[in-house]
């Protein structure tokens, strides 16, 4: 296993420091053992809620228990795909003249956004967007949720020293894979977001794209109250959320009559809410637009999409850019990025 883990990663209970031994990571306090998959900890806890059915596949399949022996190196059982899709995955990674990794080309719709449901199983290339960020210069990055690693990946050609965590031992293997494949060195592990197997202070950047709308509001919380310990004082966090008001999530909830949602459907929050939540986690925050007609609308996606398609990304991208000279634009973009600074009082209360 990579010794950077074993310098940078503590027991995700209680932050204490973890030793390697028989392919598992031992708290040596505590004696809480975590495996390691082909030299990718899993650091998920077994006895928490969890908040996707695909977790407990992922520690079943760290832990030798079960695993779909279909095709074991793709990890299909803890991807959270249907049955159909996993034999659609399956005939596509036979195919030997594909570019890109059958994983991400088959969930390219489920992690880029409804506008890809047209290349499921036909990318020709990795769609990496545009990070919104200024060059890295080598400062730690974190990306919550990273699934396949497409953020993560722009983070790295940024300049950043990226690590990316995900709660599915499949999206981190093909994330580890697409990476490789691209001749970047980044750090991936299986990871909860709200128990993270960091020590305080650890990253210059916390990001998370698309993430945190599956998860319940307590979790949510919980989860940028993580990446306020985890932040340096003055890091920056850049946190992507479904605004409440957007046209295209007016749309959605009222398909299902405006009650809160459930198990992995999304969850809306309003930009007065998001911003006393992050100011209150974290620090000083503002709030900005980032798509419009949709969550994940990015101008970069541009070239991957059809004519009716592009019309859609590029006015989302006008819009966008109007928003800046008009911020009540703001308010009715579909997603929103939730810009803060940590505040080290905020810090310090965090880490008493």
């Amino acid at each position: 296993m990579d010794e950077w883990y074993l310098n940078n990663i503590v027991c995700p209970r209680d932050h204490s420091p973890l030793r390697y031994m028989n392919d598992e990571l031992v708290c040596m306090s505590e004696g809480h053992r975590y495996p390691v998959v082909d030299g990718v900890p899993v650091m998920l806890l077994e006895d928490i809620e969890q908040t996707m059915p695909l977790v407990h596949a992922s520690i079943k399949r760290a832990k030798r228990i079960s695993r779909d022996e279909r095709a074991p190196h793709l990890y299909l059982e803890s991807l959270g795909i249907s049955e159909d899709e996993k034999k659609g995955l399956i005939r596509l990674a036979l195919n030997n003249k594909v570019d890109v990794d059958p994983v991400v080309s088959y969930i390219c719709a489920a992690t880029c956004g409804r506008l890809y449901k047209h290349l499921i199983g036909k990318l020709k290339s990795y769609p990496i967007p545009h990070l919104r960020l200024p060059p890295g210069n080598g400062r730690l990055f974190l990306d919550i949720g990273c699934n396949w690693g497409r953020w993560s990946i722009a983070a790295k050609r940024k300049g950043y020293n990226v690590i990316g965590i995900d709660p599915s031992l499949g999206a981190i293997m093909t994330a580890k894979r697409a990476s490789e494949q691209l001749g970047l060195s980044i750090k991936y592990l299986v990871a909860d977001g709200r128990r993270m197997p960091f020590s305080n202070s650890s990253f210059n950047i916390v990001f998370s794209y698309a993430v945190l709308q599956h998860l319940s509001r307590i979790d949510t919380k919980t989860v940028v109250s993580e990446a306020s310990r985890v932040l340096k004082p003055q890091g920056k966090s850049l946190i992507h959320m479904p605004n409440f008001l957007g046209f295209v999530s007016l749309y959605h909830q009222a398909k299902r009559r405006f009650r809160e949602g459930t198990r992995f459907e999304v969850r809306y929050w309003s930009i007065p809410a998001l911003k006393k939540l992050f100011s209150n986690k974290i620090g000083k925050t503002k709030i900005v637009a980032d798509s419009y007609f949709g969550l994940q609308v990015q101008l970069s996606d541009v070239r991957f999409m059809t004519l009716r398609k592009k019309i859609v990304v590029i006015f989302s991208g006008i819009i966008r850019w109007l928003s800046r000279l008009i911020p009540v634009l703001t308010f009715f973009a579909d997603g929103v990025y939730v810009k803060s600074m940590a505040n080290k009082e905020i810090k310090d209360i965090h880490s008493t």
